[in-house]
């Protein structure tokens, strides 16, 4: 097998997986419609805090004055705009305002938003409440960050049916998307209280509607549902499908750990404090829409007062940030299955732009340092070639005289490449060794946000994006043919033809890549160009006198 074989053997493989995930995905069978009814709150335990409620649980809670609608509290920073609704004192809408909506670059991009119903809500379980639907009053005080202050408080009082008084306290920082969430809380009756402190987020599942991506358009899936990190079970991921037939399986309680709803590029997570019991619950609601949640077990007795405070991580999956705000968050990345490898080319990768200030160029130096590291294996595979093209002549000679014979026809072969010392398979493994790194690679640039709305130079914008030109793909092509006509020609008429017109076929597959891979492939073939027509300068230079017979 030839070099160009297995090129076309990794490329159509690599296709097909892809679009089969994509086939299978839009293709799976649709859960049946729901009625739709007003979601449920979290009933309370009675007695003493135990499990947390499951599905069955689930009760409808009554509030007064519940069609009452609430006030939109509008808070400012330097990283966000967040909107709180005291008609249930939750999260509605946080706008991110470093980073720009996947269709239109003149908006900032939404994360929490009423479109997906997705929503961050947090309250005290059951009918007593206060809840995600309760009506609550809001203090006054500043609402935007204020230049040379570090944060901004917005505080929010309401009373449940059993006596608890509840004040729910945001606090936004600057330079940071982690919100704190306190509920202080006491409890202003005459009887001991039972409850949990739920901290919730609700999505409708479906994934950003996007159509443009690389992701959408070449079938690679990026992940859309909850993810639940504990030291003991680690990354766990619940998807909205396995939610559908209530076949979700995950951690149900633990002293550590998160719960997220992740998405391409972006991810919310409640993060509790370490050695805090809490229980994980996820959930297809009645109205069709998932939650999934984090109870915190309170107790208070007669006249005690205690305070649950969580962080609300909402954000770019931007390793740093994600690394500084709880353990594990930044799993949330998702480079598949050769994570191994990604990690480190990442890593890398950040570190060259660190230097250049551009990813473009940053992708351009990495490919120099991995093309350095293979070049021992890429030399001995181009030396391969340039002795396969030497003896073609010979090759093409031995199958014209054993056409009919095809065992003596390989003996023939066989003992030509034992004289002439030449390996057949000599240009694939090195081939086989970078394919990790190409696939890698791959899912570095589909996943890592930092290469989201990257510019390079003049039409590439974005290096995560399709060439919106098709200008790279282009020199793509151009290079492989060049490349195709540098190796030698196959011996049999019919290969040969197949071999003409491979490149094109390659080239078809990397349209459809990102911007910021095809210039890695392009750059690396450029490279790979120069060395292979080297070296075999320097075999037609010391070519032996019995491989010119």
């Amino acid at each position: 097998m030839d070099t160009q074989r297995l090129i076309l053997l990794f490329i159509f493989g690599f296709s097909v997986l892809m679009l089969w995930e994509a086939w299978e995905r839009e293709h799976r069978p649709k859960p049946a419609p729901v009625a739709v009814t007003q979601p449920a709150v979290p009933t309370a335990p009675q007695g003493k805090a135990g499990p947390a409620p499951s599905v069955s649980a689930l009760g409808q809670v009554t509030t007064s004055g519940s069609a009452e609608p609430g006030e939109t509290i509008r808070v400012t920073t330097d990283l966000v705009i967040a909107d709180i609704d005291t008609r249930g004192g939750s999260l509605k809408r946080l706008e991110l305002l470093k980073h720009k909506d996947s269709n239109d670059p003149e908006k900032n991009f939404v994360l929490i938003s009423p479109a997906h119903q997705y929503e961050a809500q947090s309250g005290l379980a059951g009918e007593g409440g206060p809840n995600h639907r309760s009506l609550w009053k809001a203090e006054p005080g500043p609402r935007t960050l204020a230049a040379g202050s570090d944060s901004v408080e917005v505080r929010l009082t309401a009373e449940g049916k059993d006596g608890v008084q509840v004040q729910k306290v945001y606090t936004f920082h600057r330079n940071s998307y982690v919100v704190d969430v306190a509920l202080e809380l006491k409890n202003g009756s005459g009887n001991a209280v039972n409850t949990y402190a739920y901290f919730q987020l609700t999505h409708d599942g479906k994934p950003e509607g996007n159509r443009n991506t690389v992701a959408e358009t070449f079938g690679a899936q990026s992940f859309t549902g909850f993810s639940i990190y504990t030291e003991e079970h680690k990354y766990q991921k619940v998807h909205p499908s396995d939610l559908d037939k209530g076949k979700a399986e995950h951690v149900k309680e633990a002293k550590d750990g998160w719960l997220g709803l992740v998405q391409h590029y972006f991810v919310s997570a409640w993060i509790e404090p370490q050695g805090v019991l809490r229980d994980y619950v996820t959930e297809k609601r009645q109205d069709g829409t998932y939650a999934g949640r984090m109870l915190v077990p309170v107790t208070l007795a007669p006249g005690a007062a205690t305070n649950v405070k969580v962080e609300l991580y909402a954000g770019p999956q931007e390793k740093r940030r994600l690394e500084t705000a709880a353990p594990g968050l930044d799993l949330v990345v998702d480079y598949g299955w050769l994570a191994i490898i990604a990690w480190p080319l990442f890593w890398l990768l950040e570190h060259l732009h660190s230097l250049t200030g551009n990813w473009g160029v940053a992708i351009i130096l990495l490919t120099v340092l991995i093309k350095l590291i293979f070049f021992p294996l890429s030399a001995a595979s181009y030396k391969s070639m340039a002795k396969m093209k030497l003896v073609t002549p010979r090759l093409t000679k031995i199958r014209e005289m054993y056409g009919n014979d095809r065992n003596k026809m390989n003996q023939a072969m066989m003992e030509l490449y034992k004289t002439e010392k030449i390996n057949p398979l000599g240009g694939c493994f090195p081939i086989l060794v970078q394919i990790p790194v190409f696939i890698a690679l791959y899912w570095v640039l589909l996943a890592a946000i930092e290469l989201r709305h990257a510019p390079f130079i003049l039409w590439i914008h974005d290096l995560a994006a399709l060439d919106p030109y098709f200008i790279l793909p282009i020199l793509m092509t151009v290079t492989m043919v060049l490349q195709t006509r540098m190796n030698p020609t196959p011996p049999d008429p019919v290969q040969a033809k197949v071999m003409q017109f491979m490149p094109f076929v390659f080239s078809i597959f990397f349209f459809f890549f990102p911007a910021g891979l095809v210039l890695y492939w392009l750059v690396n073939n450029i490279l790979s160009i120069a060395q292979q027509w080297q070296i075999q300068r320097m075999f037609d230079r010391d070519k032996p006198a019995h491989a010119k017979r």
